[in-house]
This record gives structure tokens, C-alpha cells and sequence, in this order.
């Protein structure tokens, strides 16, 4: 969810109006919401859920024994073999874990590590191990593009940058269930049906999806949960010789985080939790928030839009209510006839993947300019590259027309985490009122995506939660009080389960905020990273 990537046309691409400029943007690793039913809490744990009961009578993750159980010592006692990446200076390796923690001698899985080595001056503090998010985010690929070169200088110094996928995720044994071609139809599905046909070809295409993962993937499905992947960053902190554990998540990796350290509470170190989730909601609450969040995102966008001279939604004084009407009424207009959008494989832009697009630049004020740029386009000259390039790069779609995996780990951990949002169209027509209320803009789309794990092919192996980590060491949890993706009272939340966590609040717009500008946010970070000293209660920064 956090992965830092350049929004520009894709190499080969015609862009034939107008030019798209070049945006630094912070697109997410966590494009999977309109794929694959957005961004899922994740809560179970490899060979059934272990819960308490919490100070409110909730469920609470339990703590594993201390003692690393006998069966899981070979894997704890592995050396890495470090080799080139060819990426200079960074150094890959391949960790083994159990497939099955329940049942360790049933296989192994291979997962991919990199790291990049701290640099000095000063005593070195061990390895900061980062996750960008998803699920489904590659982090190998997130710290050799951005974090063990664009975090903190005086952070790298110290640290051994390190990154480790996920299981089910890029290096790590990626699951896979569509082809190119596949993923071309499926992204490009109705997603606001009108009548019983579109209805029918929306669920035909979640259940094509799902026998797709099933039929491609079927070893894995039942052991990507985040509990498993949490016990594998027990292992990679063992190996790499940290007695605790370092980490900045973002996003999903807030989530992953967290589990860490209910899981391992008195191996949880200096943690950052960034852009916060909260374990203790069901799929469809998450769902529901998250499109609030995204309305609350749009909404300052409407605002900023009409005050820029080439805004194609409205002039000065046009509210945000009318702003979004407008773009409304131009979904309707593709989704009655799509427009050409030059691309190479035939493709026209239609409303699913223009609904895509302006997601993507929600997550970034950065990208509010390219958005509008590319609304021009689409608007007035009828050329739909623009939306169609913010789309692809939220769909990790290359020029060649194949899709990196982010999309299908996403829904293979969601799934297998939560109980499905909904059971059936019915139930989301049920829900339409409360999601329409919750955004206007895109309140019926995201109630119809919530629909998809309903038809997945394992059975969800978790339920929600909370995390307490009692005994753990000072936490800090990261909230964005405009984030589109982790709304601003699940940071709130977390924090307020988490025993040791301290709130440090950005009063901002954008998805996550390390990194993004505010100096009060990154130097209270780095001083948590170096010295340990969380910030004070209620610390509140803005973007100056």
C-alpha cells in the first residue's frame, strides 16, 4: 500500500490529445480494492485462530508460546545465502518456512529476501525490515525502489534495509489465477450493474476469477494468511541475528505489523504502523468505511479542482456535491458507450476502468493534477489514455499486457482472512442504501466489488479481532485524517487496542504519511527508529 511508483504513460503507448505530465506519486500497492473487494482486514492464523477473550468480552489475538517448538528449529536455525541482485548494492536470498506451521513436515515454501546493508556513520541497530502493503505488495520490490534509497538518511546509516514477500506474493511463490487476456476482461466488468444480465456477468466473472486461482494455485490458497506470514518474519528475524524485531508498515503491512506483535509480543521491537488498519471490523464494515474514506478523499479533491483553471469537473464556487455529480453522469456516458483510448490491445476506456483510475490518484494529492489532466482528455476530446494509464498502473498492468500478481495474492489473503462482505447479489442490493450513502460518487460500485469472496474456493480460515500485544515494547501507529484507503478511526482504534501504542496523527490528505512531505512526522518517526522515544500523547503534524 505504500509503494512508490512514476505515474506516467505506459512505454509504447499513443496519448494522442494532450500529453500526460510525469507525477512523483505515491500509487499504492493497494490497487486491489476494485479488482478484488478492496482491502480486506486479515485475521486468522495458520492451523485455526487463536483468540482470547479481550478486556470487552471481544476476541483477542493470543501470544504463541515463547519457546520456538522443536519441529520449527531447522527452520529457525537456516543460514541465508546472500548472492547479487543485480541491483548494486542490494543482496537477495531465499528463506524457507513451513508451508503449513500446523504440520511443518508437510513442505516447505520459498521466500524471497533482499536487503541493502546500512551504510554508516554510527553503531549499527540491526535490520528495518519494511512491507509497502496490499496485500499483495511486493516488498523486495518496494525497498530497492524506494525505501533502502529514498528513507531517511541517518535511518539507513543504522539500519540493514531489509524486505521480505510475502508468501503468495512476487518472489514468493506468487499465486496466479488469470492470464493477461483474462485480467483484461475481468478489469473491465461492470462493476454497477443495472439489470439481472449485467448482475449475472459480474458474478460469473468473480466466479471465474476464484476457479481461476483454484485451478492455477491450489496449494497455497489455504496458507497465505497474515498469521503465516507474521510467523515468517519471525523466522527472517531469527536468521538475520535480531533478538527483536524492526519494521515500518504500511497500510496491509499496518496489519501485518500488528499481528507480529500479538503474536510475538516480547520479540516486537521498534515498530511503525503506518496508515493503520483495524483487525476488529468484519469485511463489510472495512468495506464500508473504506468507501467513506475514499468519498472523504474525493471530496477534497472537488474542492482543490474547481480552484485550478483546467478543472473539466466545475469553476470556482461549484460544489463538491455538484463536482461529483458531474462525474457521475460522465461514468454513465461510458458506461453506455466506452471511448477509444489507443491502446495496443484494443481496449476502450468504459466506466469500471475509468472508476479505477480516479481511485488511483485518491490515494496522493501529488496525482491530483494528472487526474485532472487525464479527466480533460476523456471529457472533451473524447480520449480515454489518460484514465486508462492511472487504471493500469493500479492493476500493476505492463506494456505488454500482462499483470504482476498484486491482484490475485490480494484476494487470495483477503479471503482467507475474513468471512465474505456478502453472500450474494441480493444481500449487496440489501446494502446499496448505506454504501450510496456512505459515497455518492462510488458507494454502488464498491458494495457490488465486496461481493467477490463469496465465491472463493477455501473456506476463510479467520474472523475479526482485536490486538492487544500486551507486553510489548512502545508501538506507534500512523493516522491520516483524510486517508482514502485506512480511514483516520482505524488508526484510532488500533492504537487503542494496542497495550503500548502511541497515536501520532497527520492532519492531512493522501493515503499513509512517512515520507510524504511533513518534516514533524518524519523526524519524530526517525527518532523512534533510532533513539526509541515514541511520541508524545495526542502528537498531532501537518504537512509544513
Amino acid at each position: 500500500m505504500h509503494t512508490r511508483r512514476q505515474l506516467r504513460p505506459t512505454p509504447g503507448r499513443s496519448i494522442r490529445a494532450r500529453s500526460i505530465r510525469s507525477h512523483r506519486s505515491s500509487l499504492r500497492a493497494c490497487g486491489a480494492l476494485l479488482a478484488t473487494a478492496g482491502l480486506l482486514i486479515s485475521a486468522c492464523s495458520a492451523g485455526g485462530w487463536a483468540s482470547s477473550a479481550g478486556p470487552a468480552g471481544a476476541s483477542a489475538l493470543a501470544a504463541l508460546p515463547k519457546a520456538i517448538p522443536s519441529a520449527l528449529a531447522p527452520y529457525y536455525g537456516q543460514k541465508l545465502n546472500w548472492r547479487g541482485c543485480g541491483v548494486p548494492d542490494f543482496q537477495c536470498a531465499t528463506l524457507k518456512a513451513p508451508l503449513d506451521y500446523a504440520k511443518p513436515a508437510s513442505g516447505d515454501i520459498s521466500l524471497a529476501v533482499a536487503r541493502k546493508k546500512a551504510t554508516g556513520p554510527g553503531k549499527r541497530l540491526g535490520s528495518l525490515l519494511v512491507n509497502p502493503g496490499g496485500p499483495g505488495g511486493s516488498a523486495v520490490g518496494y525497498l530497492q525502489s524506494h525505501a533502502a534509497i529514498g528513507y531517511p538518511a541517518e535511518v539507513r546509516a543504522r539500519y540493514d534495509m531489509v524486505a521480505l514477500d510475502p508468501r503468495g506474493v512476487a518472489g514468493s511463490e506468487p499465486v496466479e489465477c488469470l492470464t493477461g487476456r483474462e485480467m483484461d476482461t475481468y478489469t473491465q466488468t461492470d462493476i454497477t450493474p443495472d439489470n439481472a444480465r449485467e448482475k449475472g456477468e459480474l458474478v460469473d466473472a468473480y466466479k471465474e476469477f476464484a476457479e481461476g486461482c483454484g485451478q492455477r494455485s491450489a496449494k497455497l490458497l489455504r496458507h497465505v494468511s497474515t498469521v503465516e506470514a507474521a510467523r515468517d518474519m519471525d523466522v527472517l528475524r531469527a536468521v538475520l541475528g535480531d533478538r527483536k524485531l524492526t519494521y515500518v508498515g504500511a497500510s496491509y503491512g499496518t496489519f501485518l505489523g500488528a499481528t507480529y506483535a500479538g503474536l510475538f509480543p516480547d520479540r516486537a521491537g521498534r515498530l511503525v504502523l503506518d496508515g493503520a488498519m483495524d483487525p476488529s471490523l468484519t469485511a463489510r464494515r472495512t468495506n464500508e468505511d473504506q468507501t467513506a474514506g475514499f468519498e472523504t478523499a474525493f471530496q477534497a479533491f472537488a474542492k482543490d479542482c474547481v480552484r485550478q483553471s483546467d478543472c473539466p469537473l466545475g469553476g470556482p464556487g461549484t460544489t463538491p456535491k455538484r463536482v461529483g455529480k458531474n462525474l457521475k453522469a460522465f461514468f454513465r456516458r461510458l458506461d453506455a458507450s466506452p471511448i477509444d483510448a489507443g491502446d495496443a490491445d484494443g481496449r476502450k476506456l468504459g466506466e469500471a476502468l475509468a472508476t479505477t483510475g480516479v481511485i488511483a490518484a485518491m490515494y496522493d494529492e501529488e496525482a491530483w493534477p494528472q487526474l485532472r489532466e487525464a479527466l480533460t482528455m476523456a471529457m472533451k476530446y473524447e480520449d480515454g489514455a489518460g484514465l486508462l494509464v492511472l487504471s493500469d498502473s493500479y492493476y500493476e498492468r505492463g506494456a505488454d499486457g500482462q499483470y504482476e500478481n498484486l491482484m490475485f495474492a490480494n484476494a487470495a489473503v483477503n479471503c482467507l482472512d475474513l468471512p465474505a462482505a456478502f453472500a450474494s447479489p441480493e444481500a449487496v442490493e440489501e446494502a446499496l442504501p448505506s454504501f450510496e450513502k456512505a459515497s455518492p460518487v462510488f458507494g454502488k460500485g464498491l458494495a457490488w466489488v465486496s461481493l467477490n469472496c463469496a465465491y472463493w474456493p477455501v473456506m476463510p480460515a479467520g474472523e475479526p479481532h482485536r490486538i492487544e500485544a500486551k507486553g510489548a515494547a512502545p508501538i506507534v501507529v500512523v493516522g491520516t485524517t483524510r486517508d482514502p484507503a485506512t480511514p483516520y478511526p482505524w488508526a484510532r482504534s488500533l492504537a487503542a487496542q494496542l497495550s503500548s501504542a502511541t497515536l501520532l496523527t497527520y492532519n492531512g490528505d493522501g493515503h499513509t504519511a512517512y515520507g510524504r512531505g511533513s518534516t514533524c512526522i518524519d523526524s519524530t518517526i526517525n527518532r523512534y527508529l533510532l533513539q526509541g522515544t515514541p511520541p508524545a500523547k495526542g502528537k498531532r503534524c501537518s504537512a509544513a
